[in-house]
């Protein structure tokens, strides 16, 4: 007995000691963790009550060359609903009401948001869509509805923000303008000048904490770390939303009428190099036209009869001929190898022209000639004169994806055969992109001078720091001689203003135009595909005086209906020029004699001080004796007589003021 008493204690005294034991590791424990390893575990409770939220800034805008909006961000709502928030009991109080201001707000049938928000209830879904992309006061009406009026704890509305880029012109210039394209991983496309200038654009994230709260909920706190974003700096672009128009709605048309697969259109102003205007369309399924691609500035192609601009430069800087020299295209034809052979659109040739004819009637077994007969033994020599030219290169555009140029060199034995020079006299085994086309041409137009083709004017920073300017760059301060600018200018003159140049179709006696045609057959070494055109044309306008270089490709119209260049896209070209020249301030110099001749007829119109006289009907030459002496200053739109004057008749006007006189052929 006694030994059971001692055993039992033991055992005690046993049991006793492993709780004493216990309850000392579990002291030290405890000890190690509050004092050792406290930091590392209140960082993870915090961790799981508090988080980041990241506040998105407001990215800038992108201007046009007059202030307007061309790309701007908006605040778009989402709303969604914690079914499992109110009762059952208060969700029908409400529903009637909620169902009635819901279908209003949204324009959706009444049936359809009940049923939507009871099976909601039922399933108790904590984040049901009710609607996206509302706008503040949308989103702001629905707060004020039955249910959703009450605090979110209580009535279980969720409304998210985001920031919505806006486009006012809709689909015109969509490509340049550009997107940011969220792809898969987290990564980002970057298409046009929001991808090229998105570093300006974007400005910088804000953050601030939020604690978890009572049923699931996060609540802002105020912290010392917290951090307002930025406003992204505004871009202003060197585009004209007026010269957009009109170069978007010319090529549409012609597209639509050819049936064409694709086409561009740029616009650029000569000296400056300044990007007016860019127009890229794309056929859908549906034979409609949209936005599809930057044609312009990344798709390289075989640019066709342009390019015998670039050949003629370099061979009339080297000497090898001059715009008198004779040429004879023969019966039309040349045979390389036996097989391989140039042909001219002109059945039985031109017979024995000048050089300048050459180019001015588009013959390429003339263009041949001249490059194949004075090269061949040195083509490198050709070569040479073109990258000194400076086309070999790519412009290093801010927007991504420009087309590399291909002009290849007799060095590169890997790329390089016998076929390649007089095939390059006429534009064919070389590879440009349109607006690589046009900033040789403007070059030309522009007294030799090669300029950068620009899209931006600057960048506003919001006094946080300078703006940014983005002035002219030179990339070559003279592409070939003075003399020989002076003599193909006068050939794509020619083009337009001789019986025999192959634009004479789009000849205008009131706007002098220049520039050469192109008509560049594609897939012509592919067997199982019938062979296609693209039809181009690329000058600039006035002639005498260029303001504009002009650039229209067309690719692949139907061809029973048309796909020569002067046929399909020459007329674009006239178009478009025709109505920015419309539009452009006229100075018209008035000999004093001619006022004074005209003096007696101002005696004609009855004329009250301070009050502008109505001048519809009348002349020029009848118009300025009138306003001159009345200290106006006069602004001339077209040629004709006065169809429309602003300020209107009987307006009051001031010394030094503006008026506006346009004019028209036919009254």
């Amino acid at each position: 007995m006694e030994s059971k008493k001692i055993n039992i204690m033991n055992r005690s005294y046993l049991v006793a000691f492993g709780l004493t034991l216990f309850s000392f590791l579990l002291v030290a424990k405890l000890f190690h963790i509050q004092f050792s390893e406290g930091d590392k575990y209140r960082e993870i409770a915090l961790k799981r009550n508090l988080k980041k939220d990241i506040l998105q800034p407001s990215r800038g805008n992108i201007f046009s060359d007059d202030g307007s909006i061309l790309a701007t961000s908006m605040a778009r709502y989402e709303v969604r609903w914690d079914a499992a928030v109110p009762s059952k009991a208060m969700y029908l109080n409400y529903k009637d009401g909620l169902v009635d201001g819901l279908s209003e707000i949204l324009n959706i049938q009444k049936k359809s948001i009940s049923i939507k928000l009871d099976k909601a209830v039922r399933d108790q879904n904590r984040y049901l869509l009710i609607a996206r992309g509302l706008t503040y006061s949308e989103q702001k009406e629905i707060k004020q509805l039955p249910l959703f009026e009450r605090p979110s704890y209580s009535g279980g509305l969720i409304i998210e923000h985001k920031m919505m880029r806006e486009h006012p012109l809709g689909k015109m210039a969509e490509r340049t303008v550009g997107r940011i394209i969220a792809e898969q991983k987290g990564s980002f496309k970057r298409v046009g000048l929001e991808g090229a200038f998105s570093q300006y654009l974007e400005g910088e994230a804000g953050q601030r904490l939020k604690q978890k709260i009572a049923g699931g909920q996060w609540k802002p706190i105020n912290d010392v770390n917290e951090k307002e974003p930025t406003e992204g700096y505004n871009v202003h672009t060197t585009m004209n939303i007026n010269i957009q128009d009109i170069a978007h709605s010319a090529l549409l048309e012609q597209m639509e009428q050819f049936k064409a697969d694709h086409g561009t259109v740029v616009v650029m102003e000569t000296q400056t190099g300044k990007i007016k205007a860019i127009a890229n369309l794309g056929k859908t399924k549906v034979d409609t036209y949209f936005e599809k691609l930057n044609y312009a500035v990344g798709e390289a192609h075989e640019p066709g009869s342009t390019f015998k601009l670039m050949a003629m430069v370099a061979a009339l800087d080297d000497k090898v001929i001059d715009e008198n020299s004779i040429i004879s295209t023969g019966n039309g034809e040349l045979t390389f190898f036996r097989k391989y052979k140039v042909r001219d659109s002109k059945k039985g040739g031109y017979g024995k022209i000048t050089a300048a004819k050459v180019f001015e009637v588009s013959s390429n077994t003339g263009m041949v000639k001249i490059i194949h007969d004075n090269y061949s033994k040195n083509p490198k020599k050709f070569v040479n004169r073109l990258y000194n030219m400076g086309i070999n290169k790519p412009l290093g555009l801010p927007i991504y994806g420009e087309g590399k140029p291909k002009i290849p060199h007799p060095d590169d034995k890997e790329d390089w055969d016998q076929l390649d020079l007089p095939w390059m006299a006429y534009g064919y085994g070389v590879s440009l992109t349109p607006l690589q086309t046009l900033t040789f041409y403007n070059a030309i137009a522009n007294n030799g001078e090669m300029v950068k083709p620009r899209f931006i004017e600057k960048i506003e920073s919001f006094g946080q720091s300078p703006d940014q300017t983005f002035g002219k760059i030179i990339l070559n301060p003279s592409v070939c001689s003075k003399s020989t600018v002076d003599k193909v200018k006068k050939m794509m003159f020619n083009v337009v203003d001789k019986k025999w140049g192959t634009a004479h179709n789009i000849k205008d006696k009131d706007l002098s135009l220049a520039g050469k045609t192109g008509t560049c057959q594609v897939d012509y070494n592919k067997k199982d595909l019938e062979v296609q055109y693209v039809a181009t044309f690329v000058g600039y306008f006035p002639a005498e005086e260029p303001k504009y270089s002009c650039i229209v490709v067309i690719h692949k119209p139907d061809k029973k209906l048309g796909y020569y260049g002067s046929t399909v896209a020459a007329p674009v070209f006239k178009k478009i020029a025709k109505k920015i020249y419309n539009d452009l301030p006229k100075t018209i110099h008035v000999q004093l004699e001619q006022i004074h001749q005209l003096s007696s007829k101002k005696n004609n119109i009855i004329t009250t001080k301070g009050i502008i006289p109505d001048l519809k009907g009348m002349t020029l030459m009848e118009a300025l004796p009138i306003l001159e002496p009345m200290g106006l200053k006069v602004e001339i739109k077209g040629k004709g007589k006065v169809r429309k004057q602003s300020p209107k008749a009987g307006a009051s006007f001031k010394i030094n003021q503006k008026i506006t006189l346009e004019l028209l052929k036919e009254f």
